[in-house]
């Protein structure tokens, strides 16, 4: 039985699918997962090893060498980067695309044991390897906890009780804190009373590990019964520090600690990381939510959870949001349903106007059921609603018109022939059933390739294939089944003919117009082509001066300062001149917040963020604003005030990203052995870049060489005294810094114990020669110039960095983000200058940033294209048993170019990967249609029409069908034209459409004519 009859007939199982679409659609919308960005896996972990004490190169020859070369062993890795700085190496390992985030944690694993057994061959000193394999995880809320009467310790108090309360959240993955300030008990001790005393400072040091320590003193039964044994001595405040007995064994005197030094808590002198919230102290709360959550869902219950706590909150105390991404995700995703609902709306609206009202009415209604209809089966699918598959909604949008409008428009025409509507929809369901199948097929199929994808492409991508897939095939079977029920209810017997005269079918002076102008052509078909093909040329001409860009800024209100100082500053310092930068914009009417994080980059708050590594030098700015549109305007004033009132500071602008983030738009790669060569080459490449205008925050990530302090030990001399080298390092070091001679237990917290020199004993260092060091030999302190002739300037590298177990300093710059040229175009101007300067031997030079991102995502897409096409054009010879056939329907896909090169051009839009997915939409399209065009052709040669009847007739008979499917679609992508992430998809697809209308209904019939030698009219 034909499926239409069936479903015609049985009209309770219609009505029950109809149904089904409607309220499970409605339904499974509510429940669908929200997300701002697909799940994505980010591939990294880092290993981080201290080595206190050594310099850049030692680290890197020591510690990084062979921990690198432990992890190049594993097959799974693709890029290891290192960062070798005095006392601490720092390791990013990357995993190749293809792995999962189920393949992930036994990778993790293998890295640990590869890491656990290149730790016998580091040098003695080297601190235990950190391993963070959550270094990629993504905090989609995070706050600000400030307190401007409250101590950094007060602040973390409130913040641990929302982090202990918070967790307990269902969806909530992980909490963290961000800021923390190391709490320290500081004992200052004073040179000249030790040396009144005659104590040497290694005693107090001693007794503070020991007299504190947790040991073990065993135990004893006694009748039956056991007993631990648990000694006295412990500190259990601070005050019983003071009362430590630190005299000489055998001394009658007893000599207390406090009589030596002042013994106090505080916050530590140098912090690691600072963060602050218009312009006050804080700390960062951060929380990663749980998988597959509906975010906007999990986002409530913070909400509500925080108003529950409220309650514990101390007066004075706030808690800001500085990211809240189920406030993003709610507001994307109700701009990505509302440009859905408008583009539905206007694809109804153009039907209802164009084809009638109960045509109109009888399509938008399969259209609403099919949209409906893909949401039950995401959510079947576990797909949730994010940025790409609301795109992929939006993209099928403009296919899935198709097939219904193609089964309407034959029914409408088989009654208007004289059917009855049982008869008609029969007739054009037998017809167009197959041939429609295939067409949706190679629709579905030319998304294949990012969804099928093994790489990244794939995983971020993947929703996209999978949404298209279930949509396309729904509108196909909505089209069969639906179409031919409804048009039973909505079409009146009104609508059947007296006669089945083509001509008066298509009676109308459109077609008239057309079937004339097709003639023409057909009868000029050489010259028809040969002008198609001199249009052709001049497109892809044209498609050079496109402007390229990999993706769209995003519309997030939100952009970052990134403020270099010079490579050796002091984090104090870099804190307090971010601050004048920080207060200057807080004056600002258009900005609502200000967050500053110094000495490291943010927890990673959203998934396109790139987290900088640790830098005394470095402080980010992250400034919302109030409305985007104010944006270009502040960051010109910002710039010039960087310029006029930091000018020691190397700044960077950066809109958020929503494609992915890299530490630079243009990078330059230099690999070698040699410093000082690199060097060289980095200055070369910098003035190259510094000449070209549109090139800005030009630098290099080794930075600049910094000065070192070298004492001269004299060995004679402190052999004769009993002075080691590590005796004067420990003396520098307590003197100017602190040591760390033990620990103090306070409840949960394990605070270092520091000893160091009062203030008025930390001589500067003019007078170094005045230090005083403790001689075990002469039992007195002597002057430090006694065994250190003197202390040298030099240079060192600060930072050493490595790709792939090679040096690699890497030549970094920008397209200026206020003008309208883009960085492909920058880079398209400096790469045959930079290409051509001369590299030594054993050098080489490649290219990262965008280029390569782009080049990556391209390159996992065009790979699996080939095959895709291939598939398609398969499936056109099977559908028409003809090859000729199938090629005169692919001659219409390169000609899409001129129309999407105009539109481009016109628009003045970038292409990019969104413009990209566009043209394999507009791709699908053409084919479709030509199919369909193409079926006719042999319908009406079957009927025993000679060929160019068949051919002219034919193609009358698709002109609705083309040209509503086309206009529908051309007005749907309208919303899209005002969405930054959409604009050159909708772009691609409206012009590219409009043009590939004519293509179908033109270079079809004309090129057919052609292959087929069908006889001019």
């Amino acid at each position: 039985m034909n499926i239409a009859k069936y479903s015609m007939e049985r009209k309770t199982t219609s009505w029950m699918f109809f149904l089904v679409l409607l309220i499970g659609g409605l339904v499974a919308l509510t429940q669908l997962g929200r997300l701002e960005d697909p799940k994505f896996t980010i591939k990294q972990a880092m290993v981080i090893t201290p080595y206190s004490g050594a310099s850049a190169q030692q680290v890197e020859e020591e510690v990084t060498y062979r921990l690198e070369n432990a992890i190049q062993e594993l097959s799974y890795v693709d890029h290891v980067r290192s960062i070798s700085k005095p006392g601490l190496s720092q390791i990013t390992v990357e995993m190749k695309s293809i792995y999962r985030a189920e393949h992930l944690r036994q990778i993790w694993d293998e890295l640990r044991r590869k890491i656990n057994d290149a730790k016998t061959q580091l040098p003695p000193g080297t601190g235990e390897p950190i391993i963070r394999d959550d270094f990629a995880d993504v905090y989609g809320v995070m706050m600000a906890i400030t307190g401007p009467d409250y101590s950094y310790k007060d602040i973390e108090h409130y913040a641990d009780f929302l982090r202990r309360e918070l967790v307990l959240i269902d969806g909530v993955g992980k909490v963290m804190l961000a800021g923390e300030q190391q709490e320290q008990v500081v004992v200052e001790v004073s040179r000249s009373r030790l040396a009144n005393f005659g104590i040497p400072p290694s005693r107090i040091a001693g007794l503070l590990q020991t007299q504190n320590a947790v040991a073990n003193a065993g135990r004893v039964t006694v009748d039956q019964e056991a007993l631990r044994i648990a000694t006295s001595g412990e500190f259990a405040d601070v005050e019983d520090m003071e009362k430590l007995v630190i005299s000489n064994p055998g001394a009658e005197q007893r000599i207390y600690l406090h009589d030596v030094a002042n013994i106090y808590r505080e916050t530590k002198e140098i912090p690691d990381h600072v963060v602050r919230y218009n312009g006050q102290a804080s700390l960062w709360l951060a929380l990663s939510f749980a998988d597959n959550v509906n975010v906007v869902e999990v986002g409530e219950r913070i909400q509500k959870r925080l108003d529950e706590l409220d309650y514990a909150k101390p007066i004075g105390m706030s808690v800001d949001r500085i990211y809240d991404q189920p406030h993003q995700v709610e507001n994307s995703v109700n701009d990505f349903l509302l440009n859905l609902v408008e583009a539905v709306a206007i694809v109804i609206i153009a039907l209802l106007l164009t084809m009638g009202f109960r045509s109109g009415l009888l399509i938008g209604t399969v259209l609403l059921l099919t949209v409906l209809g893909t949401f039950i089966f995401m959510r079947l699918g576990d797909i949730n609603l994010q940025r790409v598959s609301l795109g992929a909604l939006i993209i099928a949008l403009g296919m899935l018109v198709d097939n219904a409008i193609v089964i309407a428009d034959g029914i409408m025409v088989g009654m208007r022939r004289g059917m009855s509507k049982v008869e008609a929809a029969v007739s054009v369901v037998k017809q167009n059933q197959w041939p429609l199948l295939g067409a949706t097929i190679i629709g579905i199929i030319a998304f294949a390739p990012i969804g099928l994808s093994s790489d990244a492409t794939g995983e971020f991508a993947g929703s996209l294939f999978w949404v298209l897939l279930i949509s396309l095939l729904l509108s196909w079977v909505t089209a069969l089944t639906l179409i031919p029920f409804l048009a039973d209810r909505l079409y009146s017997a009104k609508d059947i003919g007296n006669g089945d005269d083509q001509d008066d079918v298509f009676s109308h002076p459109v077609y008239r117009g057309y079937k004339k102008m097709l003639a023409v052509c057909l009868r000029h078909r050489i010259i028809s082509m040969a002008v198609m093909l001199a249009m052709l040329v001049a497109a892809v001409a044209g498609f050079g001066q496109v402007k390229q860009a990999f993706f769209p800024p995003s519309t997030t209100p939100l952009f970052y300062v990134d403020l270099w100082y010079p490579q050796g500053t002091d984090i104090r310092h870099t804190e307090q001149d971010s601050k004048r930068l920080e207060d200057y914009l807080l004056d600002k009417s258009e900005v609502t917040s200000v967050s500053t994080t110094i000495g490291q980059g943010a927890p990673r708050f959203t998934l396109t963020y790139l987290v900088e590594k640790s830098y005394e030098s470095y402080a980010q700015l992250l400034v919302r604003v109030e409305d985007k549109d104010s944006m270009d305007a502040l960051m010109k004033d910002i710039r010039q005030r960087i310029r006029e009132e930091h000018p020691d500071v190397e700044d960077k602008l950066i809109r958020v990203e929503i494609g992915p983030a890299t530490p630079a738009k243009i990078e330059a790669r230099f690999s070698g052995p040699d410093i000082d060569v690199l060097r060289q080459l980095s200055k070369k490449a910098q003035s190259i870049l510094a000449e070209d205008k549109g090139a800005v925050n030009i630098r290099s990530d080794w930075r600049h060489p910094t000065k070192l302090l070298r004492p001269q030990y004299d060995e004679a001399a402190g052999r004769r005294a009993g002075i080691t080298k590590e005796d004067v390092n420990n003396l520098l070091l307590a003197n100017f810094v602190g040591r760390q001679i033990g620990v103090y237990r306070d409840g949960t917290d394990l605070l270092p114990i520091v000893q160091r020199a009062p203030a008025a004993e930390r001589v500067d260092l003019d007078n170094w020669q005045e230090l005083q060091i403790y001689s075990p030999v002469f039992d007195r302190f002597v002057p430090l110039a006694q065994v250190a002739r003197s202390i040298d300037v030099t240079w060192e590298d600060p930072l050493i960095l490595r790709r792939d177990r090679k040096r690699t300093l890497t030549v970094m710059a920008d397209h200026d983000l206020l003008t309208d040229e883009t960085a492909a175009q920058v880079f398209e101007r400096v790469r045959p200058e930079l290409e051509a300067i001369e590299l030594p031997l054993g050098y080489e030079l490649t290219w990262g940033g965008e280029h390569e991102a782009s080049g990556k995502a391209e390159k996992a897409l065009f790979g699996a294209l080939p095959m895709g096409f291939l598939v398609m054009f398969i499936i056109t010879v099977l559908l028409f048993n003809s090859i000729r056939q199938a090629a005169v329907l692919w001659t219409t896909v390169p000609l899409s170019i001129i129309g999407v090169t105009v539109g481009l051009l016109l628009l003045d839009k970038p292409f990019g990967f969104m413009a990209l997915l566009g043209f394999l939409s507009l791709s699908g399209m053409l084919i479709k249609n030509g199919v369909v065009l193409l079926e006719q052709v042999n319908t009406e040669l079957d009927a025993g029409k000679e060929a160019v009847q068949a051919l002219s007739d034919a193609a009358v008979s698709r002109v609705r069908p083309v040209g509503m499917a086309a206009a529908t679609t051309i007005l749907g992508m309208i919303p899209l034209l005002f969405d930054d992430f959409f604009a050159s998809m909708a772009t691609v697809i409206m012009f590219g459409l409009g043009f590939a209308t004519v293509l179908t209904l033109f270079v079809v019939p004309v090129m057919y004519a052609i292959v087929q030698r069908v006889p001019r009219p």
